[in-house]
């Protein structure tokens, strides 16, 4: 998938504005997703993005103050980052969040996100890979 059809389906599926709208949910998304799993993961991750989005996880991977587990947060505290950064209420970003992990997995192969949703806890995993029209709240 290149960056343009990635931001296009982020922006169609959260149903942004405009195109940079998706860009910063997709940043958002994917800074807070890197901080929270394993910088390797993340990594690995980044490799099969367009290389414009990969920088959002191999930014945050490369951090040295990160821990090799990523960072311990709940549900909540994950989806006040992805607020944070993106600049959307909660369930806003809630819905944002899960809309970029949605077509990441559709960016990816070899069973990457089934890793990535395995290095989450159960509660998290469940909003966050719930998709685009899924019912999970937070």
């Amino acid at each position: 998938m290149q960056h343009d059809e990635f931001i296009g389906q982020v922006q169609a599926r959260a149903r942004l504005s405009s195109r940079g709208a998706a860009e910063a949910a997709t940043r958002a998304s994917l800074e807070t997703l890197a901080e929270r799993i394993p910088p390797n993961l993340a990594a690995n991750l980044a490799a099969q993005l367009p290389h414009e989005i990969g920088e959002h996880l191999r930014r945050v991977a490369a951090a040295p103050d990160l821990p090799a587990t990523g960072i311990r947060m709940s549900r909540a505290e994950f989806f006040d980052r992805v607020a944070q950064r993106s600049g959307a209420d909660t369930p806003k970003a809630v819905h944002e969040a899960r809309c970029v992990v949605e077509v990441t997995g559709e960016a990816t192969v070899g069973g990457l996100t089934g890793k990535i949703r395995d290095s989450l806890d159960d509660e998290l995993a469940e909003v966050l890979f719930a998709g685009s029209s899924g019912t999970a709240g937070a």
